[in-house]
């Protein structure tokens, strides 16, 4: 850990833009795994499908089981024709949501946006940082309608429209919680023949859930860190989950958290309290930061300046996050949604 305050400046980096996966590999386990262990400070170049040779009988995967749906309606102004773009973030009641309206600037009450398939939408109450009320036309065909007009979210970053394979590549390979827009990551690299190898050499897995929202791509906004914020997220870990995590922490297993969304699950929590846990949370992690039910991590390459970057930084340490990132670069690792992935380790049982 460098000895001054860390603060926003501190999590930027230089990446170069052809290094934005832009589309994901035609095989899920063949990305590439930077295997990190921070007791040793080495770096290993690997790929993902090697998962099993750095895990050990004991160790226990924690999956966020969340699914996206299609979110991402493009449209117009009914008065102006002009463009627009609704982000559904969360279905409140009938026929009305929660959404992100882009421009938001011209989201005001009763202002009507039109989408193909004669759907609409009205503007009901206009919140903060661009989110509104909306309420779309009833009728018993919009539900239909929004499932084949609305597109799958992709990250703003991947520069590209939504395509066929996103409907599936785009989702973990065992999302089953329908409710986030945005996808958790570091589960993407998995097959059902990973999880099987993993589990035939005594590495079970158990899932929570938190569906990920649009925050996961804001920039952090204060210099300060302790001064940012993040939007709440729902999560729920089943009696059965929490079980197994207590016995593997009793047997003295390690909890490999897959992706960041997990981690703030297992750190939002007290492993000994209730059956089964459901809440939100808005917690932030950031360096310093000591984690209690999280051994090791599985995490893709994430934004400079964001909340996700910060989460690392607290679990391996900034200068050595940094020198990783730097490797990642200088070896043409893809990064973000559809890149690479990283295993941190805090000590090799190998």
């Amino acid at each position: 850990m460098i000895s001054e305050k860390l603060s926003r400046a501190s999590m930027q980096y230089n990446l170069p833009p052809k290094l934005i996966a832009q589309k994901p590999l035609k095989d899920r386990a063949g990305s590439r795994l930077l295997a990190v262990d921070i007791s040793k400070g080495s770096l290993e170049d690997t790929v993902f499908s090697m998962l099993p040779s750095f895990l050990v009988p004991g160790d226990l995967l924690v999956l966020n089981n969340t699914r996206v749906f299609r979110a991402r309606l493009k449209g117009r102004k009914a008065v102006t024709g002009g463009r627009a773009e609704i982000f559904l973030l969360k279905k409140m009641e009938e026929n009305t949501w929660k959404a992100l309206v882009r421009p938001g600037s011209a989201a005001v009450p009763g202002m009507r946006l039109e989408f193909k398939d004669d759907l609409y939408c009205t503007v009901v109450e206009r919140l903060n940082h661009g989110r509104v009320f909306i309420r779309f036309n009833s009728g018993i065909d919009t539900e239909r309608k929004l499932r084949e007009t609305a597109q799958v979210p992709l990250p703003p970053y991947i520069k590209r429209d939504p395509e066929k394979l996103d409907d599936t590549r785009y989702q973990t390979v065992y999302a089953s919680e329908i409710g986030a827009v945005a996808a958790p990551t570091a589960g993407l690299h998995f097959t059902p023949d990973l999880l099987t190898d993993l589990q035939e050499a005594g590495i079970d897995n158990v899932h929570v859930t938190l569906h990920v929202g649009p925050g996961t791509f804001q920039p952090l906004r204060q210099e300060s860190l302790e001064e940012n914020r993040l939007d709440p997220e729902e999560y729920y870990i089943s009696a059965e989950s929490l079980s197994a995590i207590r016995k593997t922490q009793r047997a003295g297993g390690r909890i490999v958290a897959v992706g960041t969304t997990t981690t703030r699950v297992l750190e939002s929590i007290d492993l000994e309290s209730g059956e089964s846990l459901s809440d939100e949370t808005e917690i932030f992690i950031f360096p310093p930061y000591r984690f209690r039910n999280v051994d090791a991590l599985i995490t893709n390459f994430h934004l400079p300046g964001s909340s996700l970057l910060c989460l690392v930084a607290a679990f391996m340490g900034y200068e050595f996050m940094m020198k990783a990132y730097q490797h990642a670069i200088d070896e043409s690792y893809r990064f973000y949604s559809y890149g690479d992935a990283m295993l941190i380790e805090q000590e090799s049982r190998k």
